[in-house]
């Protein structure tokens, strides 16, 4: 008899071996999640997902649909990420060159929101609260309550928690 899950799976999604998802999650169709994966409690998980061994998502995120989220990254609890966002984990990335053992770590710091098609490089770190506009190029750490946005993002002012922008 199968054990009965405490989060919705679509049957066409792909969990593998040694994955933990928290209860009330939403995981949709034609969404993988790697071995070693850790989905917090109350996310959704948009379709067509990647999520790569050993990311780490916390408790009340929206995963978007088709996001990339690749080996070393960590996300807290409460993120946003928009449509066709991408992490990255390598910074110049070789096709004949086997660079897993020097994954770079990007850190997503509790409550952040990310725009739309945007791009996270490696081995940064979004603080609290920050908002990244949509289509941004994120290529270094972002302070938290920044408003950044643009390729290569920039700092155009503080948001609240709300995300709306101080004056």
């Amino acid at each position: 008899m199968m054990k009965k899950l405490n989060f919705f799976k679509h049957e066409t999604s792909i969990i593998d071996k040694k994955v933990s998802v928290g209860k009330g999650t939403k995981i949709w169709q034609w969404t993988h999640l790697s071995i070693n994966s850790k989905i917090g409690k109350n996310c959704i998980i948009g379709q067509g997902c990647f999520i790569g061994k050993n990311v780490k998502i916390g408790n009340n995120c929206k995963i978007q649909n088709n996001v990339s989220i690749f080996d070393g990254v960590t996300i807290e609890d409460d993120v946003f990420v928009g449509p066709s966002t991408t992490f990255t984990n390598v910074k110049i990335p070789r096709s004949f060159i086997n660079q897993k053992k020097k994954f770079l770590k990007t850190y997503v710091k509790k409550g952040v929101s990310i725009g739309a098609n945007s791009t996270i490089l490696c081995g940064i770190k979004l603080g609290q609260f920050s908002l990244i506009g949509a289509g941004s190029v994120v290529t270094n750490n972002v302070k938290d309550y920044s408003l950044v946005f643009g390729n290569p993002a920039k700092h155009y002012g503080i948001v609240n928690k709300k995300g709306l922008k101080k004056l």
